[in-house]
């Protein structure tokens, strides 16, 4: 597996990997918000793919990078690539590459009672990586809980 900064080339991949997170997330693939928001990501050089010998993408993440808050938008691992450590891979990667600490690192991931919060493991993964639970937000579009959590970075 190799980590790598997305290009245009990457963007009907990211549309495969949101079509496979739609049920936990809401309607992407055909949201005109979200393919703007991969573009942007992908000429600021703050998208990354995880990517193997097959054609599909294993992974993507678009990350923001403004010191000293940083901001994890969005990542998904491919659902025949999880638990294999893709997002592990990508994590690693965005904080190498972005994070110039002291700062913090936050993401909105699912509320615990968020059904995709279990189905998903984004919240065990999360506190594996060493996030912390932190304030309620906003429901997301699908009208799920969601929660902030976040990581000291040094």
């Amino acid at each position: 597996m190799i980590v790598r900064l997305a290009g245009e080339q990457d963007f009907h991949g990211f549309l495969d990997l949101a079509a496979q997170v739609e049920c936990c997330f809401g309607p992407m693939v055909e949201d005109l918000a979200f393919h703007d928001a991969v573009r942007k990501h992908v000429r600021r050089s703050t998208a990354l793919v995880a990517v193997s010998s097959e054609p599909d993408l294993l992974g993507g993440l678009l990350f923001a990078a403004k010191a000293p808050s940083y901001h994890v938008h969005w990542l998904v691992v491919s659902e025949r690539s999880r638990g294999k450590g893709v997002g592990r891979a990508l994590m690693a990667d965005a904080m190498r590459r972005f994070v110039r600490g002291p700062g913090t690192v936050e993401v909105v991931t699912f509320g615990a009672d968020h059904p995709g919060a279990s189905v998903s493991g984004a919240r065990i993964f999360y506190e594996r990586l060493g996030f912390a639970p932190a304030e309620a937000v906003d429901p997301g579009p699908e009208g799920g809980s969601r929660q902030v959590f976040r990581l000291a970075a040094t």
